[in-house]
């Protein structure tokens, strides 16, 4: 990898021989934080062996420095090793402690050549944002940004949507594996993402349809070198383009409707999901009145197209008054309950009663902690608020974050419109997480540490010539990064004191096999039709809440929302990605909070019945302290987990 920076040789020795942190097991002593660490940011190394948390650190290290140093070099700045290597020294020490982390995917392909050879630097973004208001360019720039690790949202706002011209006729797309095909896909990101623009095109540009063929694209299971993994094969996009196809056929001389599009963006999700360790985490915002998008996900209707399960659902409302009553329906269990986005507030102020504007936000990333413009991304990091010693050690690490974060806004992107508007507004996400099981102590620093990072950033852009960011901080949901050390997730309670975690792999993960012979209870997933998905196993982890940690059961659904608030003053200048549970008969409560706070106090909230609910697999279930002892007894942890040469598809219910 060609990587400017290094770490000394003689400063990992010590670590190389520790090999596994404290922190890979959860606080009941279980082994999600293991897994989290196994199937999701331990790479294939050369030789054919797995990365350690060593192995982790060191790239993550070394790549981020490399960041650093690279643009130093470019802009002429200077740049001194020997104070580097003491930084760097420092950083690696906290992140092996897992005091911060970078965010998912930085975890996964900082200091590889994606980033550091092919300086693609939308591989590091865990937010992206897109207006669905063009016939090919929004589904096109969804689906590289989705195979790159983002997450992405989408404006199918009724007004966007009819900027689309009409679908000019039914046109036939086929697949044919020959030599003559009209179109030989290409076995790359690139030549999947032209395959949709060419279905695409047909319907809105040429009116003339086509064949294609798949030939050249690696069977399923063959690795893939770059982003890493490995290839699903073409059946996934053959199916895709299939479905696609139609729905634009079914538009035939009509325009497209906002479900048309919310249905297009979520097959394309489903296609990205298919391949090997990539999510395709989604958010589809549209109009509070739009009747259609709000019926999207009843799913006790019976004819709802299993792959609207691909994306969380909002409605923009930029006053409670907007709020449809249709809107609460979906809240009864029956259906979905979709979210809330307050534009009108995201635009206006930073953290509450800071005016902070900023008139490029359209909508949000997937968890909406990031208000991203039409075409933006976002990068994020995390501190573990829980592990931090001191307020100082809080600023001394979010200081060393912001520098590696100011950096990547300054390199490239797939599209030029990206590179643009990432660059104008210098957009970070720094995060905290573990907050519900902090004292009150370690709450009291946010506000001086926002302060401090928010005059960093003044001085830091004015003495290298870069924009002051529009926007630093954040809370995200970090359910899956917050596994490694064990604390609870983002500003979310613990679930239950004693509960099951349910985690997914892919069908031909040999991990699973490993679980099973562990003890751990194993079945084949099951979609929200009833239906068996053998594409993909569910394994349980009985688990235990970290000691001191506030349980979802006593706290109230308007409890949880003061703590939103109360986040979104003292820290987030972004926004408070939160799912609050509540239970039927609390319905009323919320409405009357937010008719009361939402306008001036709230950018995006959702919202999720804590039990009766329709997922007949949830990632979480509460279970007693005899089911969760009984449960542990059974499994034998002397059983290795380990996949030595396999990267497959692995995913946790919940955005990272």
């Amino acid at each position: 990898m060609a990587l400017s920076f290094r770490l000394a040789e003689d400063f990992l020795k010590e670590y190389r021989a520790k090999q596994v942190p404290w922190g890979y097991k959860d606080a009941g002593g279980n082994s999600v934080g293991e897994i989290t660490f196994l199937r999701t940011y331990s790479r294939l190394k050369a030789d054919g062996t797995k990365e350690t948390w060593t192995d982790v650190c060191q790239r993550v290290i070394e790549g981020m420095y490399s960041i650093q140093k690279d643009h130093c070099k470019s802009q002429r700045l200077p740049w001194n090793d020997s104070k580097a290597q003491a930084s760097a020294k420092e950083f690696f020490e906290r992140l092996f402690e897992l005091k911060w982390s970078p965010p998912g995917r930085g975890l996964w392909v900082m200091g590889t050549d994606i980033v550091n050879v092919q300086k693609n630097s939308a591989a590091l973004q865990n937010c992206a944002f897109v207006v669905c208001d063009e016939p090919i360019r929004p589904f096109t720039w969804a689906f590289e940004m989705l195979m790159l690790g983002s997450g992405v949202g989408f404006n199918i706002q009724r007004e966007h949507v009819y900027q689309i011209p009409k679908v000019l006729k039914k046109v036939k797309v086929e697949r044919m594996d020959v030599n003559d095909a009209d179109f030989i896909v290409p076995d790359s990101r690139e030549g999947w993402v032209e395959l949709m623009r060419r279905v695409l095109e047909a319907s809105f540009v040429t009116g003339q349809g086509f064949t294609y063929a798949c030939h050249l694209i690696r069977s399923k299971g063959s690795p893939i070198k770059g982003f890493g993994g490995v290839a699903s094969g073409p059946q996934d996009l053959v199916w895709g383009i299939g479905e696609i196809n139609n729905i634009l056929n079914s538009r035939a001389g009509k325009r497209l409707r906002s479900i048309d599009c919310l249905d297009i963006m979520n097959i394309i999700g489903r296609i990205v999901v298919s391949g090997s360790s990539r999510r395709s985490a989604q958010i589809a915002i549209g109009d509070p009145d739009d009747v259609l998008f709000l019926r999207a996900k009843n799913w006790g209707s019976g004819n709802v197209p299993a792959w609207r399960a691909n994306s969380n659902n909002s409605i923009y409302a930029d006053g409670y008054d907007e709020i449809a009553s249709e809107l609460w329906k979906g809240y009864d269990g029956t259906g979905e309950p979709y979210g809330l986005v307050n534009r009108k507030l995201a635009r206006k102020v930073g953290r509450l009663g800071a005016n902070k504007s900023d008139s490029t936000i359209e909508g949000y990333n997937p968890c909406a902690e990031i208000a991203l413009g039409d075409g933006e991304s976002c990068n994020l990091a995390t501190i573990f608020l829980p592990n931090i010693d001191s307020l100082e050690q809080f600023t001394d690490i979010s200081y060393l974050l912001y520098k590696t974060q100011k950096r990547i806004t300054r390199m490239n992107y797939p599209y030029e419109k990206t590179t643009k508007i990432v660059q104008k507004n210098a957009r970070l996400g720094q995060s905290v997480t573990g907050i519900l099981q902090c004292p009150a102590e370690k709450i009291a620093w946010l506000s001086d540490a926002y302060i401090a990072l928010e005059s960093l950033d003044a001085v830091y852009s004015k003495d290298n010539g870069l924009p002051v960011s529009v926007r630093l901080t954040t809370v995200q949901p970090s359910g899956t990064l917050s596994l490694l050390p064990g604390v609870t997730p983002g500003i979310h309670p613990a679930f239950a004191r004693y509960y099951i975690r349910r985690v997914r792999f892919g069908s031909s993960d040999p991990l699973v096999d490993a679980c099973r012979k562990r003890g751990y209870k194993v079945q084949y997933d099951v979609g929200i039709d009833g239906r068996e998905d053998h594409t993909r196993f569910v394994v349980e982890f009985p688990c235990e809440s970290p000691e001191g940690s506030v349980l979802a059961k006593d706290m109230t659904a308007v409890s949880q929302l003061e703590w939103v608030k109360k986040m979104q003053t003292e820290w987030a200048d972004n926004a408070v990605s939160v799912t609050v549970y509540y239970r039927k008969e609390e319905l009323n409560e919320i409405k009357e909070w937010l008719s009361k706070n939402y306008d001036d106090s709230v950018k995006s909230v959702s919202f999720l019945l804590h039990t009766d609910h329709n997922f007949p697999l949830p990632p979480y279930e509460e279970c007693t302290k005899e089911m969760y002892e009984k449960t542990l007894s059974k499994i034998d942890f002397s059983v290795p987990l380990h996949r030595p040469a396999f990267e497959g598809l692995v995913e946790l219910d919940d955005c990272a």
